[in-house]
Formats: structure tokens, sequence, C-alpha cells
């Protein structure tokens, strides 16, 4: 069965603001919920969602979906979906590591903000601290001041960290929110950006100089690539939180047909077509 469009799933029109957005979830959650709604399929609905407001209360998997749809988060698209992974560090130190970016970098807050408690009916243990990072400080990693319980104190923010990382200390936690790339759509430890090319060079191939978080990259464009084409540059991504290394790069290529065009490349388009006009007629012969 097709995936629902998110718009769709949460009632909204693609201009919907992010009130709007936050809104609609709200209300839905609460018809959806399944110790609300004791129809067979409140639970997938109030799955169904959750799932489209993660992305479209979220910023970076946000553009991301309005310029690739579903396809930005299926297995191969090199955009991933949502995972976490928690380590150890020395000094009463733990670091979450939250690739899902779901906008909401604490799950305690979803339901404090949109239903008035924890999800266990419990209590928080510990305070949480909100620490902005600057992409580039998340790329190389730094240190950064936080004020918490009257006092400042130092954190060491290592490569990689993304929003929603989380480090947590013996009496607080302290969440992160890294700014985004003004370029790059970032999912996880990968970056995506948008290639426009023309039709000459899709048909013909060519040498193109692309930018990535570190360095600017050449990269060949194959013969006949097709608008839509992710070219994949292995390990010129962000950092990987986890054991090292970094993730991919993809230049997602757009063949752009100009608006405007000389006398001269009229004449030229115009003898292509007629060229395309008699392999027509032979293949038809």
């Amino acid at each position: 069965m097709a995936k629902r469009d998110y718009y769709d799933v949460l009632g909204l029109s693609k201009d919907a603001t992010d009130a709007e957005i936050k809104a609609a979830y709200r209300k839905l959650a609460r018809q959806h919920h399944p110790d609300v709604n004791k129809s067979p399929d409140a639970e997938e609905k109030f799955k169904e969602v959750n799932e489209a407001f993660q992305v479209l209360s979220d910023p970076q998997k946000h553009a991301a979906y309005d310029r690739f749809g579903h396809a930005a988060f299926q297995p191969g698209s090199g955009m991933g979906g949502a995972g976490s992974e928690t380590t150890g560090f020395p000094g009463g130190v733990r670091v979450d590591f939250d690739f899902g970016n779901s906008g909401f970098a604490d799950p305690f807050e979803i339901f404090e903000q949109f239903f008035g408690g924890t999800p266990f009916g419990g209590f928080r243990p510990q305070p949480t601290y909100r620490l902005s990072v600057a992409f580039d400080e998340a790329l190389v990693g730094s240190e950064k001041e936080v004020e918490v319980e009257g006092r400042r104190i130092r954190v060491k923010v290592p490569p990689g960290v993304d929003t929603g990382t989380r480090i947590r200390f013996d009496t607080f936690s302290v969440v992160l929110n890294v700014a985004q790339h003004p370029r790059f759509q970032r999912d996880g430890a990968d970056m995506h950006d948008a290639l426009d090319i023309t039709p000459a060079q899709a048909a013909l191939s060519d040498h193109i100089e692309v930018p990535t978080v570190f360095k600017p990259v050449t990269i060949k464009i194959p013969v006949g690539i097709q608008s839509g084409t992710a070219i994949r540059l292995a390990g010129k991504g962000m950092p990987h939180l986890r054991g090292g290394g970094t993730g991919d790069h993809y230049v997602h290529v757009r063949v752009v047909i100009p608006k405007k065009i000389s006398k001269e490349e009229r004449t030229l388009y115009e003898q292509l077509r007629a060229l395309e006009d008699n392999d027509k007629k032979e293949a038809w012969w």
C-alpha cells in the first residue's frame, strides 16, 4: 500500500505554518491515541500522524520531503531513517546520539506540551538545559559553556553531533540544537545538495566542482544522466558519532531547461529537433 502524503495525513496544505502543523498534530494525536480511541485502526493512524509530524516539524526533514517526497527517506536514497544510540563517557557524562531529528529534542516535551504530562505518568528525573551549536562547531567539535543550576560549566561537543544529541551529567542533561548548513540538507552524517546542469551537460557529460562540508570536489557528470539522479560522494559527509569515519555527500542532479535562449542557440535547438524527427521517422518505418 502506497504511503500517504504527510500533508494529507495532517489535513494541511503545503504552505502550512509551523503553528498549523503543531495544531493539526495535537488534534489528531488526541483523536487517534490508542488510550482514547478503541477502534482497530487507531494505533496505525496514531503512528501515521506521528511520522508525518516528525518530518514536517523538523526544518531539515521538511525541506527534504518537499524536494524529494517519500523517496528522501527510503533505503538506498542516502537519507536513512530514524535511530538512536547511547554511549558512555568518563566522569559521569553520557551522550545520547539521536539521528531521528524529530524537531523535538526531548520526547517528554511532546507529551508535556500537548498532553499535559509525561508518557508514563511519572516525573522528569533531571532538569534539561539547551545549548546552541553552530554547524562548523558540530563538524569539527568544540567546547561550549552553558549555565546550569546557577553556575557555568564547559561542555565538550564531539564532532558530528546533531540537533537532539543529549549529554547527560549526574544531575542534569544538556540537549544540543545544531544550526543548519546554509546550503546543504543534513540527515545524520549524510549531506545532500542539488546541482543544476544544462541539457548539453546531461547529454554530453562534464566535470563540475561541487562544494562539500570540508572542501570542494570535482565530479564527472555521466553521459545521458537523468534529472533526479543522485551522485554519491563516499566519505564526504559529516563525521560519525559512532565508530569513527564520515557519512556520504549526495549530489541530486537537476536538468534545467533554459527559459530564454539566444538566436544561435535557437538555431542549434531547431537542428537538433530536426534530427530527432528524422530518427522518429526511421524508427517508425
